[in-house]
């Protein structure tokens, strides 16, 4: 798709709390009769082309077809409408490629629709009755001028659970406690699994944590921390001593929610890390020019565990130096 070669114009983008969306379906639902319509976002996406024949693998997940050859790197293929346990007769002979977490992987789809630009404000978090319908596979969702929902996937989720990622109890063990007062880290992001990790490593590292579940509910929480600080006497700084942020969340992405804290002087001093699966050099630029202090991708718990140590480490020094 041509429209996929757009890259500078797409990257202007981020930091304005905008997105693109590739649309796709994955056929008719013999349950119900409906074509649903889902989307992922534009800048994990590779190409999209004919399904070329896959090679069946042994011992991978039931979603998982097997792998394909693309340039000489053995990607895994999954079938979305398996995984997603949607019946359809309708052959699934369109793959999207997609990179994300530092890998690559196809996605089996029926067809795929068009590139769809819209403000973040626009995607609102996904209504119980969808979520539960569909294993809470989704994390946002957008309706249309025609009245069609279109659905984001949690394809980080999909990833880790049809990958052979590294065991992950194997990956904390290697993370200790740290001493850093009474440290509380507030964290964003909108996928569960990332969620859960997160938690995973701050639980191992001893530090306590606040949540949510996008930037616009991030900011909300915050500003009301802010607001009891200042009745108590206190700086923000000596409530939460560092912000992580994912940069995909429906209502406000990450860039905007850190352009929002850097800019507003009642957290001065707290660190914002970026913390996303979109880890190229041009997102961790954007993540610079909106003011993060530091840019770890995601499911690397070790170093997302150095980055936090370093910088708690940091401001607890500059906190003591400051009485």
């Amino acid at each position: 798709m041509e429209a996929l070669n757009d890259i500078a114009g797409r990257t202007k983008l981020a930091g304005s709390n905008k997105l693109e969306i590739l649309m796709f379906s994955l056929g008719v639902d013999s349950r119900t009769g409906r074509r649903e319509t889902f989307g992922i976002n534009v800048f994990k996406v590779r190409e999209v082309m004919r399904a070329p024949t896959v090679t069946a693998a042994p011992e991978m997940a039931e979603a998982v077809k097997g792998m394909v050859s693309l340039r000489g790197v053995l990607v895994p293929v999954v079938s979305l409408a398996q995984y997603i346990g949607i019946p359809s007769e309708t052959a699934s002979d369109i793959m999207i490629v997609t990179e994300y977490n530092g890998r690559i992987q196809g996605f089996l789809v029926e067809g795929v629709d068009t590139i769809l630009r819209l403000d973040w404000s626009n995607m609102r978090v996904p209504p119980e009755m969808l979520t539960s319908r569909l294993g809470g596979l989704v994390t946002a969702v957008t309706e249309l001028a025609d009245g069609r929902l279109v659905m984001m996937l949690d394809v980080e989720r999909i990833l880790a659970e049809t990958s052979s990622y590294d065991d992950k109890e194997l990956a904390l063990k290697d993370i200790h406690p740290i001493d850093v007062g009474e440290a509380t880290i507030f964290f964003a992001d909108d996928s569960s699994v990332a969620r859960g990790q997160i938690i995973a490593t701050l639980d191992a590292l001893g530090i306590k944590h606040i949540s949510a579940v996008n930037g616009r509910a991030a900011w909300e929480e915050l500003q009301r921390i802010a607001a009891h600080a200042a009745g108590a006497g206190k700086k923000v700084s000596d409530i939460i001593r560092l912000v992580l942020t994912d940069v995909e969340m429906p209502e406000m992405d990450g860039y905007m929610l850190t352009k929002h804290i850097k800019s507003d002087g009642r957290f001065a001093g707290i660190p914002v890390i970026m913390h996303s699966s979109l880890s190229s050099d041009s997102n961790r630029q954007l993540g610079v020019s909106v003011g993060v202090d530091e840019y770890v991708p995601k499911f690397e718990p070790n170093k997302l565990a150095e980055a936090l140590t370093r910088r708690l480490v940091g401001v607890a020094a500059a906190l003591k130096e400051a009485v």
